[in-house]
Formats: C-alpha cells, structure tokens, sequence
C-alpha cells in the first residue's frame, strides 16, 4: 500500500505546472503508488486571478480538472489535488475556497476539503503579511474519505497549527492525513518539521506533507522539506528543495500495533466533540 508526496515549484504559467504535475504524478505510479498528494497552490503561483481560474474550472472552462482526472485514469491513481481555488459548489459567484480534491483512480471526484483555517500573519520575509481571507472564505466541514491505502483525512497547510482538527479526524477514522502545504521559508524553518511530525505522533497516522520548495514570483520563497511521517513520528522519507517524488509503504499491522501499545485514543481526558463542525463522510 505504496503512498507518494510530490514537491513542486509551481510558478505562474499553469499550463507549465500541469506538465510538471502529470511528469511527477507518472513517476509515482510507475514507482507503486495507490496514492499521490499534490501541494499547495500546485496549478499555480504567484497570479491574482485566482477567482477567475477558480470560476473558470467549476464552470467546466479550466484545464486544471480534466489534466487531473485523465492524470488519474491514464496512471490508475488516487490523487489529492493540493489546493485550486474554487467556488462552494452551486455557488460560482461565491468567494472562493482553498480546496483540496480528492479523485479515484477512474478520475471520478470523490471529496472536496475546504481549508478551514486561513493564513492571515505577519511573516519577517520580503513580503511581510500574507491576508489569505482576501481572497478565500473558510470551509466550513472535516472531510474524511476511504482510499486504497486506508482511511484518509484531508488538511491544508496552516491547518497543521490546530491539533484539535487532527484529533477530530481521527475520531473520524483517519489512518493517514493528507497536508498539502506551502509554508514560507521563514515560518517553515522554524515549525514544519515539529508540527508534522507532532500532528503524526497525536493521532498515530501517517501524515503526507506534500509542499512547495523553492523561489516563485511575488516574490515567495517557500520552505519545501516535503516529507512522509509514520505513526510513531518517523521520517520515511523527505526532499528539501526543488521538485520531487518520496514514496513510502503504509504498514497497516505495524500501524495497529501501535495503536494497541500505546491507546492514546481511549486515554484522552479532553473530548475534541466540541469542534463546531461535521465530518462528512465520502
């Protein structure tokens, strides 16, 4: 049950990146995997039309959907689409929402994870402040859906600050958790690699941190250091910069094991119910 993480340095040209996309993607099939994640943003970056790429694709006008879903058809793979920009369903002229798609191997969309929490910080880069409600609106479910692999929980990039998000996709059933993410160079030196990690040891799941790594217009520099985390914070597998594909197995019995050894999940003391949301289940 093979799992891939690619890292990309999407840029603005999103004919360009769709060609790095499907390159990458043909490399993790070919290489065993059931499962790609794709990052953040990875159909472009760097552009201020967003909305208007995002209405384009939800109106069936966009290149970004059918590339991914013939990507999945032609390669017999599930893909998490990173994030596009795209309206609430029958809603086109809404504000947009940082969407994480999920798609089957037939190329058939299976969920859709609106990014619940939005990156509105000061960062002390050369941009300084990143204000992602601007141009998103928050999604409003947990989104959680059975893969080949196992039980998959979606997340975007900042939402691996909140802990109280993973421990609801768990009590989901969460055996792995997606995290598509393009972290600043600053903020990702200083926290990706404990927040991966500590996102994987708190609910024993294999967290997929598929991110950008690498300089875009703007201008951005993003942190990359893509990675693979097993349930017992283990790094199976990492890139630091540029693009890339990591693959590593889920070991379903090991996965257990842990969780048998060491039942974080009944030992709990705080219930995290209280998040003011419901999980849908795909």
């Amino acid at each position: 049950m093979s799992v891939a993480v690619l890292q990309m340095v999407s840029q603005a040209d999103v004919s360009a990146n769709l060609a790095t996309a499907r390159r990458l993607l043909e490399q993790a099939a070919t290489g065993g995997a059931r499962l790609a994640v794709l990052p953040e943003n990875f159909a472009a970056m760097g552009r201020r039309d967003g909305a208007a790429l995002g209405r384009a694709e939800a109106e069936g006008r966009g290149p970004v959907l059918p590339c991914l879903r013939q990507a999945a058809r032609d390669f017999g793979l599930w893909i998490v689409a990173g994030t596009l920009p795209l309206p609430p369903a029958g809603r086109p002229q809404a504000k947009a929402r940082a969407c994480s798609l999920l798609f089957d191997a037939h190329g058939e969309q299976v969920a859709r994870y609106d990014k619940l929490h939005l990156f509105d910080v000061e960062v002390a880069d050369s941009r300084g402040c990143y204000r992602e409600s601007d141009d998103y609106a928050h999604g409003e479910r947990l989104v959680v859906a059975d893969t080949p692999v196992g039980r998959l929980g979606l997340t975007v990039c900042y939402d691996l600050r909140f802990p109280e998000l993973y421990g609801a996709l768990r009590d989901a059933g969460a055996e792995l958790i997606s995290a598509p993410s393009a972290f600043t160079a600053v903020t990702g030196a200083a926290h990706w690699h404990v927040l991966v990690r500590a996102r994987a040891l708190e609910t024993q799941c294999y967290v997929l941190a598929a991110g950008q790594g690498g300089r875009h217009p703007g201008p951005r520099e993003t942190y990359g250091h893509s990675a693979i985390v097993d349930p017992w914070g283990r790094l199976l597998a990492e890139q630091a910069q540029g693009e890339g594909v990591l693959l590593a197995s889920r070991d379903a019995e090991e996965q257990a094991a842990i969780r048998q050894r060491m039942p974080m999940h009944r030992h709990r003391r705080f219930s995290v119910s209280a998040v003011p949301r419901p999980v849908e289940m795909e």
